[in-house]
């Protein structure tokens, strides 16, 4: 959707109310009266990540020391709809970079995890499209992304079983510089201190 269109929610009410009763489900329903009103509007809100049109707002700053150190925000919580088979997809997120001239705060990492997440998406999507935003905005030397997920489409069908998905995104140093892929992978893997994982 881009940024002029507004959500026509009656017309996707109806036309959830029609494929329910294509599909021989009642709308009208006890259990259902309102129900296609109800998705059109959760899925308005879950889809309005959905602008292709849009760049993904990231504001660097100046990086003053041009450290050799790793920048990791790990652990970022996301909620995304499968774009295969329209149902959930959760998990966490964690992205590193090695930054140059330009650095990024923690919260923009954040939005930007749900940023993409807002919308149908694959996992290994979300992945090229963080790792994409952040060397469009940061030219840093490397960038990193892990995201592990439960995709309920893997679990409530077809095989039925309930798994982790890892997908990973290496560019840069990440890609030719295996010490800094462990290195990454051995800080995701850290328990926080004085909590259980």
């Amino acid at each position: 959707m881009s940024a002029g269109d507004s959500p026509r929610l009656e017309d996707a009410a109806r036309h959830l109310a029609e494929a329910l009763r294509a599909l021989g489900v009642e709308p009208a329903g006890p259990n259902l009266a309102g129900t296609p009103a109800r998705v059109a509007e959760l899925w308005a809100d879950l889809f309005a990540g959905h602008d292709p049109t849009r760049a993904h707002e990231l504001t660097p700053f100046p990086n003053p020391d041009r450290g050799d150190s790793l920048v990791l925000a790990a652990r970022l919580p996301f909620h995304a709809m499968c774009a295969h088979h329209l149902l959930p997809f959760f998990g966490r997120a964690h992205v590193g970079f090695l930054p140059a001239d330009r650095l990024v705060g923690f919260g923009a990492i954040a939005r930007l995890v749900d940023d993409v997440a807002r919308k149908p998406t694959l996992q290994e999507q979300m992945g090229t499209e963080i790792a994409d935003a952040l060397e469009q905005a940061l030219a840093p030397r490397g960038v990193a992304v892990l995201i592990e997920g439960r995709h309920l489409c893997m679990e409530m069908r077809g095989a039925r079983r309930r798994a982790r998905m890892e997908s990973t995104i290496w560019r840069g140093a990440f890609s030719t510089d295996e010490s800094r892929r462990m290195e990454f992978l051995a800080r995701v893997s850290e328990p926080r201190r004085g909590s259980a994982r």
